[in-house]
């Protein structure tokens, strides 16, 4: 046997797998970094965050980024230059966590990552017969490997997709796996660029478990606050909160095939960005509102997707608590909307469940990254964008 598959079958075989689960999402804030302890599988899984932080990504990667991020023509050289430069990257900044942490390589198993989306184009969104449901995320997992000199899982999306999937959200397989309750309705709520929610059923059976995308979380926000503040958000919805909502815009911005689509459903920041929103604007003759006044409707424009797309899962005499994460959870004028919008269910943080929020995302790679070494035996039915499969693919170090 190839001792680098030796060494991952011992791996599999440890009662704690120490795994790092990186996570870059749509904002570009930075690489999540979350070193995991994790025993046990499928609903077994037990999660100890270890060691978490984030890495900000400076200006100058950001705009490197953004020269081929959610854009339908891009320089095809960049693109290709980009994808090992940023597992390079991705790869020093793990060692440099490490070095902060006092933990060497040697007490890191795996390192499981998600890499950086650049594109994400469902069927439902590119709309070409002929073509399947796509997704691309670049920072290539043996460059991760090769500097680090760990074993990398990455890549995740793409098995869910071969099966028939649009490749996200992935968070049904993770949630279900550490959150999971008996007895209580829970809904998983992340909102990142992109705002997903998770259902968790009272009865926990994994057949009824799925996740969908609601529609813009922080994407436009995070647009229009470097448009309007130099800023990379509207902190604690400042700008927003000075704001009064226009409701012409407010239903402009919601007329979307998306958001009467079923689910689960997909979708990103290359339908969601500013050119969406000035279309918006100058259907509904709104192109001189203020700064304020639009952020305030970008803010009720995300809540109140959200809200609806919560309302379609929700059944008439259940309770339901949902637990929030990602960047929106911190955003007070947002989850005010949330919270008037459903006045029926309680709202908590993941924190409570003894994740942190803002570490979630990574913390799921790396339990995707442990089902695909030690487990693999639950299944979610047959049902489309939940497939049953196993994700990640293995890079050595060597």
């Amino acid at each position: 046997m190839n001792r680098q598959i030796q060494h991952l079958y011992n791996i599999a075989q440890q009662p704690v797998r120490r795994i790092i689960g990186l996570m870059s999402g749509t904002s570009l804030d930075g690489l999540d970094v979350a070193l995991c302890h994790i025993s046990g599988s499928g609903p077994g899984t037990e999660v100890v965050l270890h060691r978490f932080t984030t890495v900000p990504y400076d200006e100058e990667l950001k705009a490197e980024i953004r020269t081929i991020f959610a854009k339908d023509k891009i320089e095809f050289e960049k693109l290709c230059l980009l994808n090992p430069y940023i597992g390079r990257l991705h790869g020093q900044l793990i060692l440099d966590c490490l070095k902060n942490w006092g933990i060497s390589t040697d007490e890191v198993d795996i390192i499981a990552s998600h890499g950086q989306t650049v594109y994400h184009a469902p069927k439902s969104q590119h709309r070409h017969d002929k073509f399947p449901n796509a997704t691309l995320q670049i920072g290539d997992g043996d460059h991760i490997a090769a500097v680090t000199g760990v074993t990398t899982l990455s890549d995740f999306r793409q098995k869910h997709v071969a099966h028939g999937g649009e490749g996200a959200p992935l968070a049904v397989y993770g949630d279900y796996f550490m959150f999971s309750k008996a007895g209580e309705n829970r809904l998983l709520l992340n909102m990142g660029g992109i705002a997903n929610f998770t259902y968790l059923p009272a009865d926990e059976d994994a057949s009824s478990v799925f996740t969908t995308d609601t529609g813009p979380g922080n994407t436009l926000l995070d647009a229009y606050a470097r448009i309007f503040l130099n800023k990379p958000y509207d902190e604690d919805g400042k700008l927003a909160a000075q704001g009064t909502i226009n409701n012409d815009l407010l239903q402009a911005l919601k007329i979307n095939p998306f958001f009467d689509a079923a689910f689960p459903k997909t979708t990103g920041p290359e339908v969601f960005k500013a050119a969406y929103v000035e279309e918006a604007q100058a259907r509904s003759q709104t192109t001189g509102l203020s700064a304020e006044d639009l952020m305030a409707t970008l803010v009720q424009f995300s809540a109140d997707t959200i809200v609806d797309a919560i309302q379609r899962v929700m059944h008439e005499g259940e309770t339901y608590r949902i637990y929030m994460s990602g960047g929106g959870a911190h955003n007070p004028i947002l989850t005010t909307a949330l919270k008037k919008g459903l006045p029926n269910c309680s709202f908590g943080l993941t924190n409570e469940l003894n994740i942190n929020g803002d570490a979630k995302e990574a913390v799921l790679f790396a339990v995707l990254a442990n089902e695909c070494l030690a487990g693999g035996n639950t299944s979610f039915g047959n049902r489309q964008g939940v497939p049953t499969v196993t994700m990640g693919k293995v890079s050595f170090p060597k």
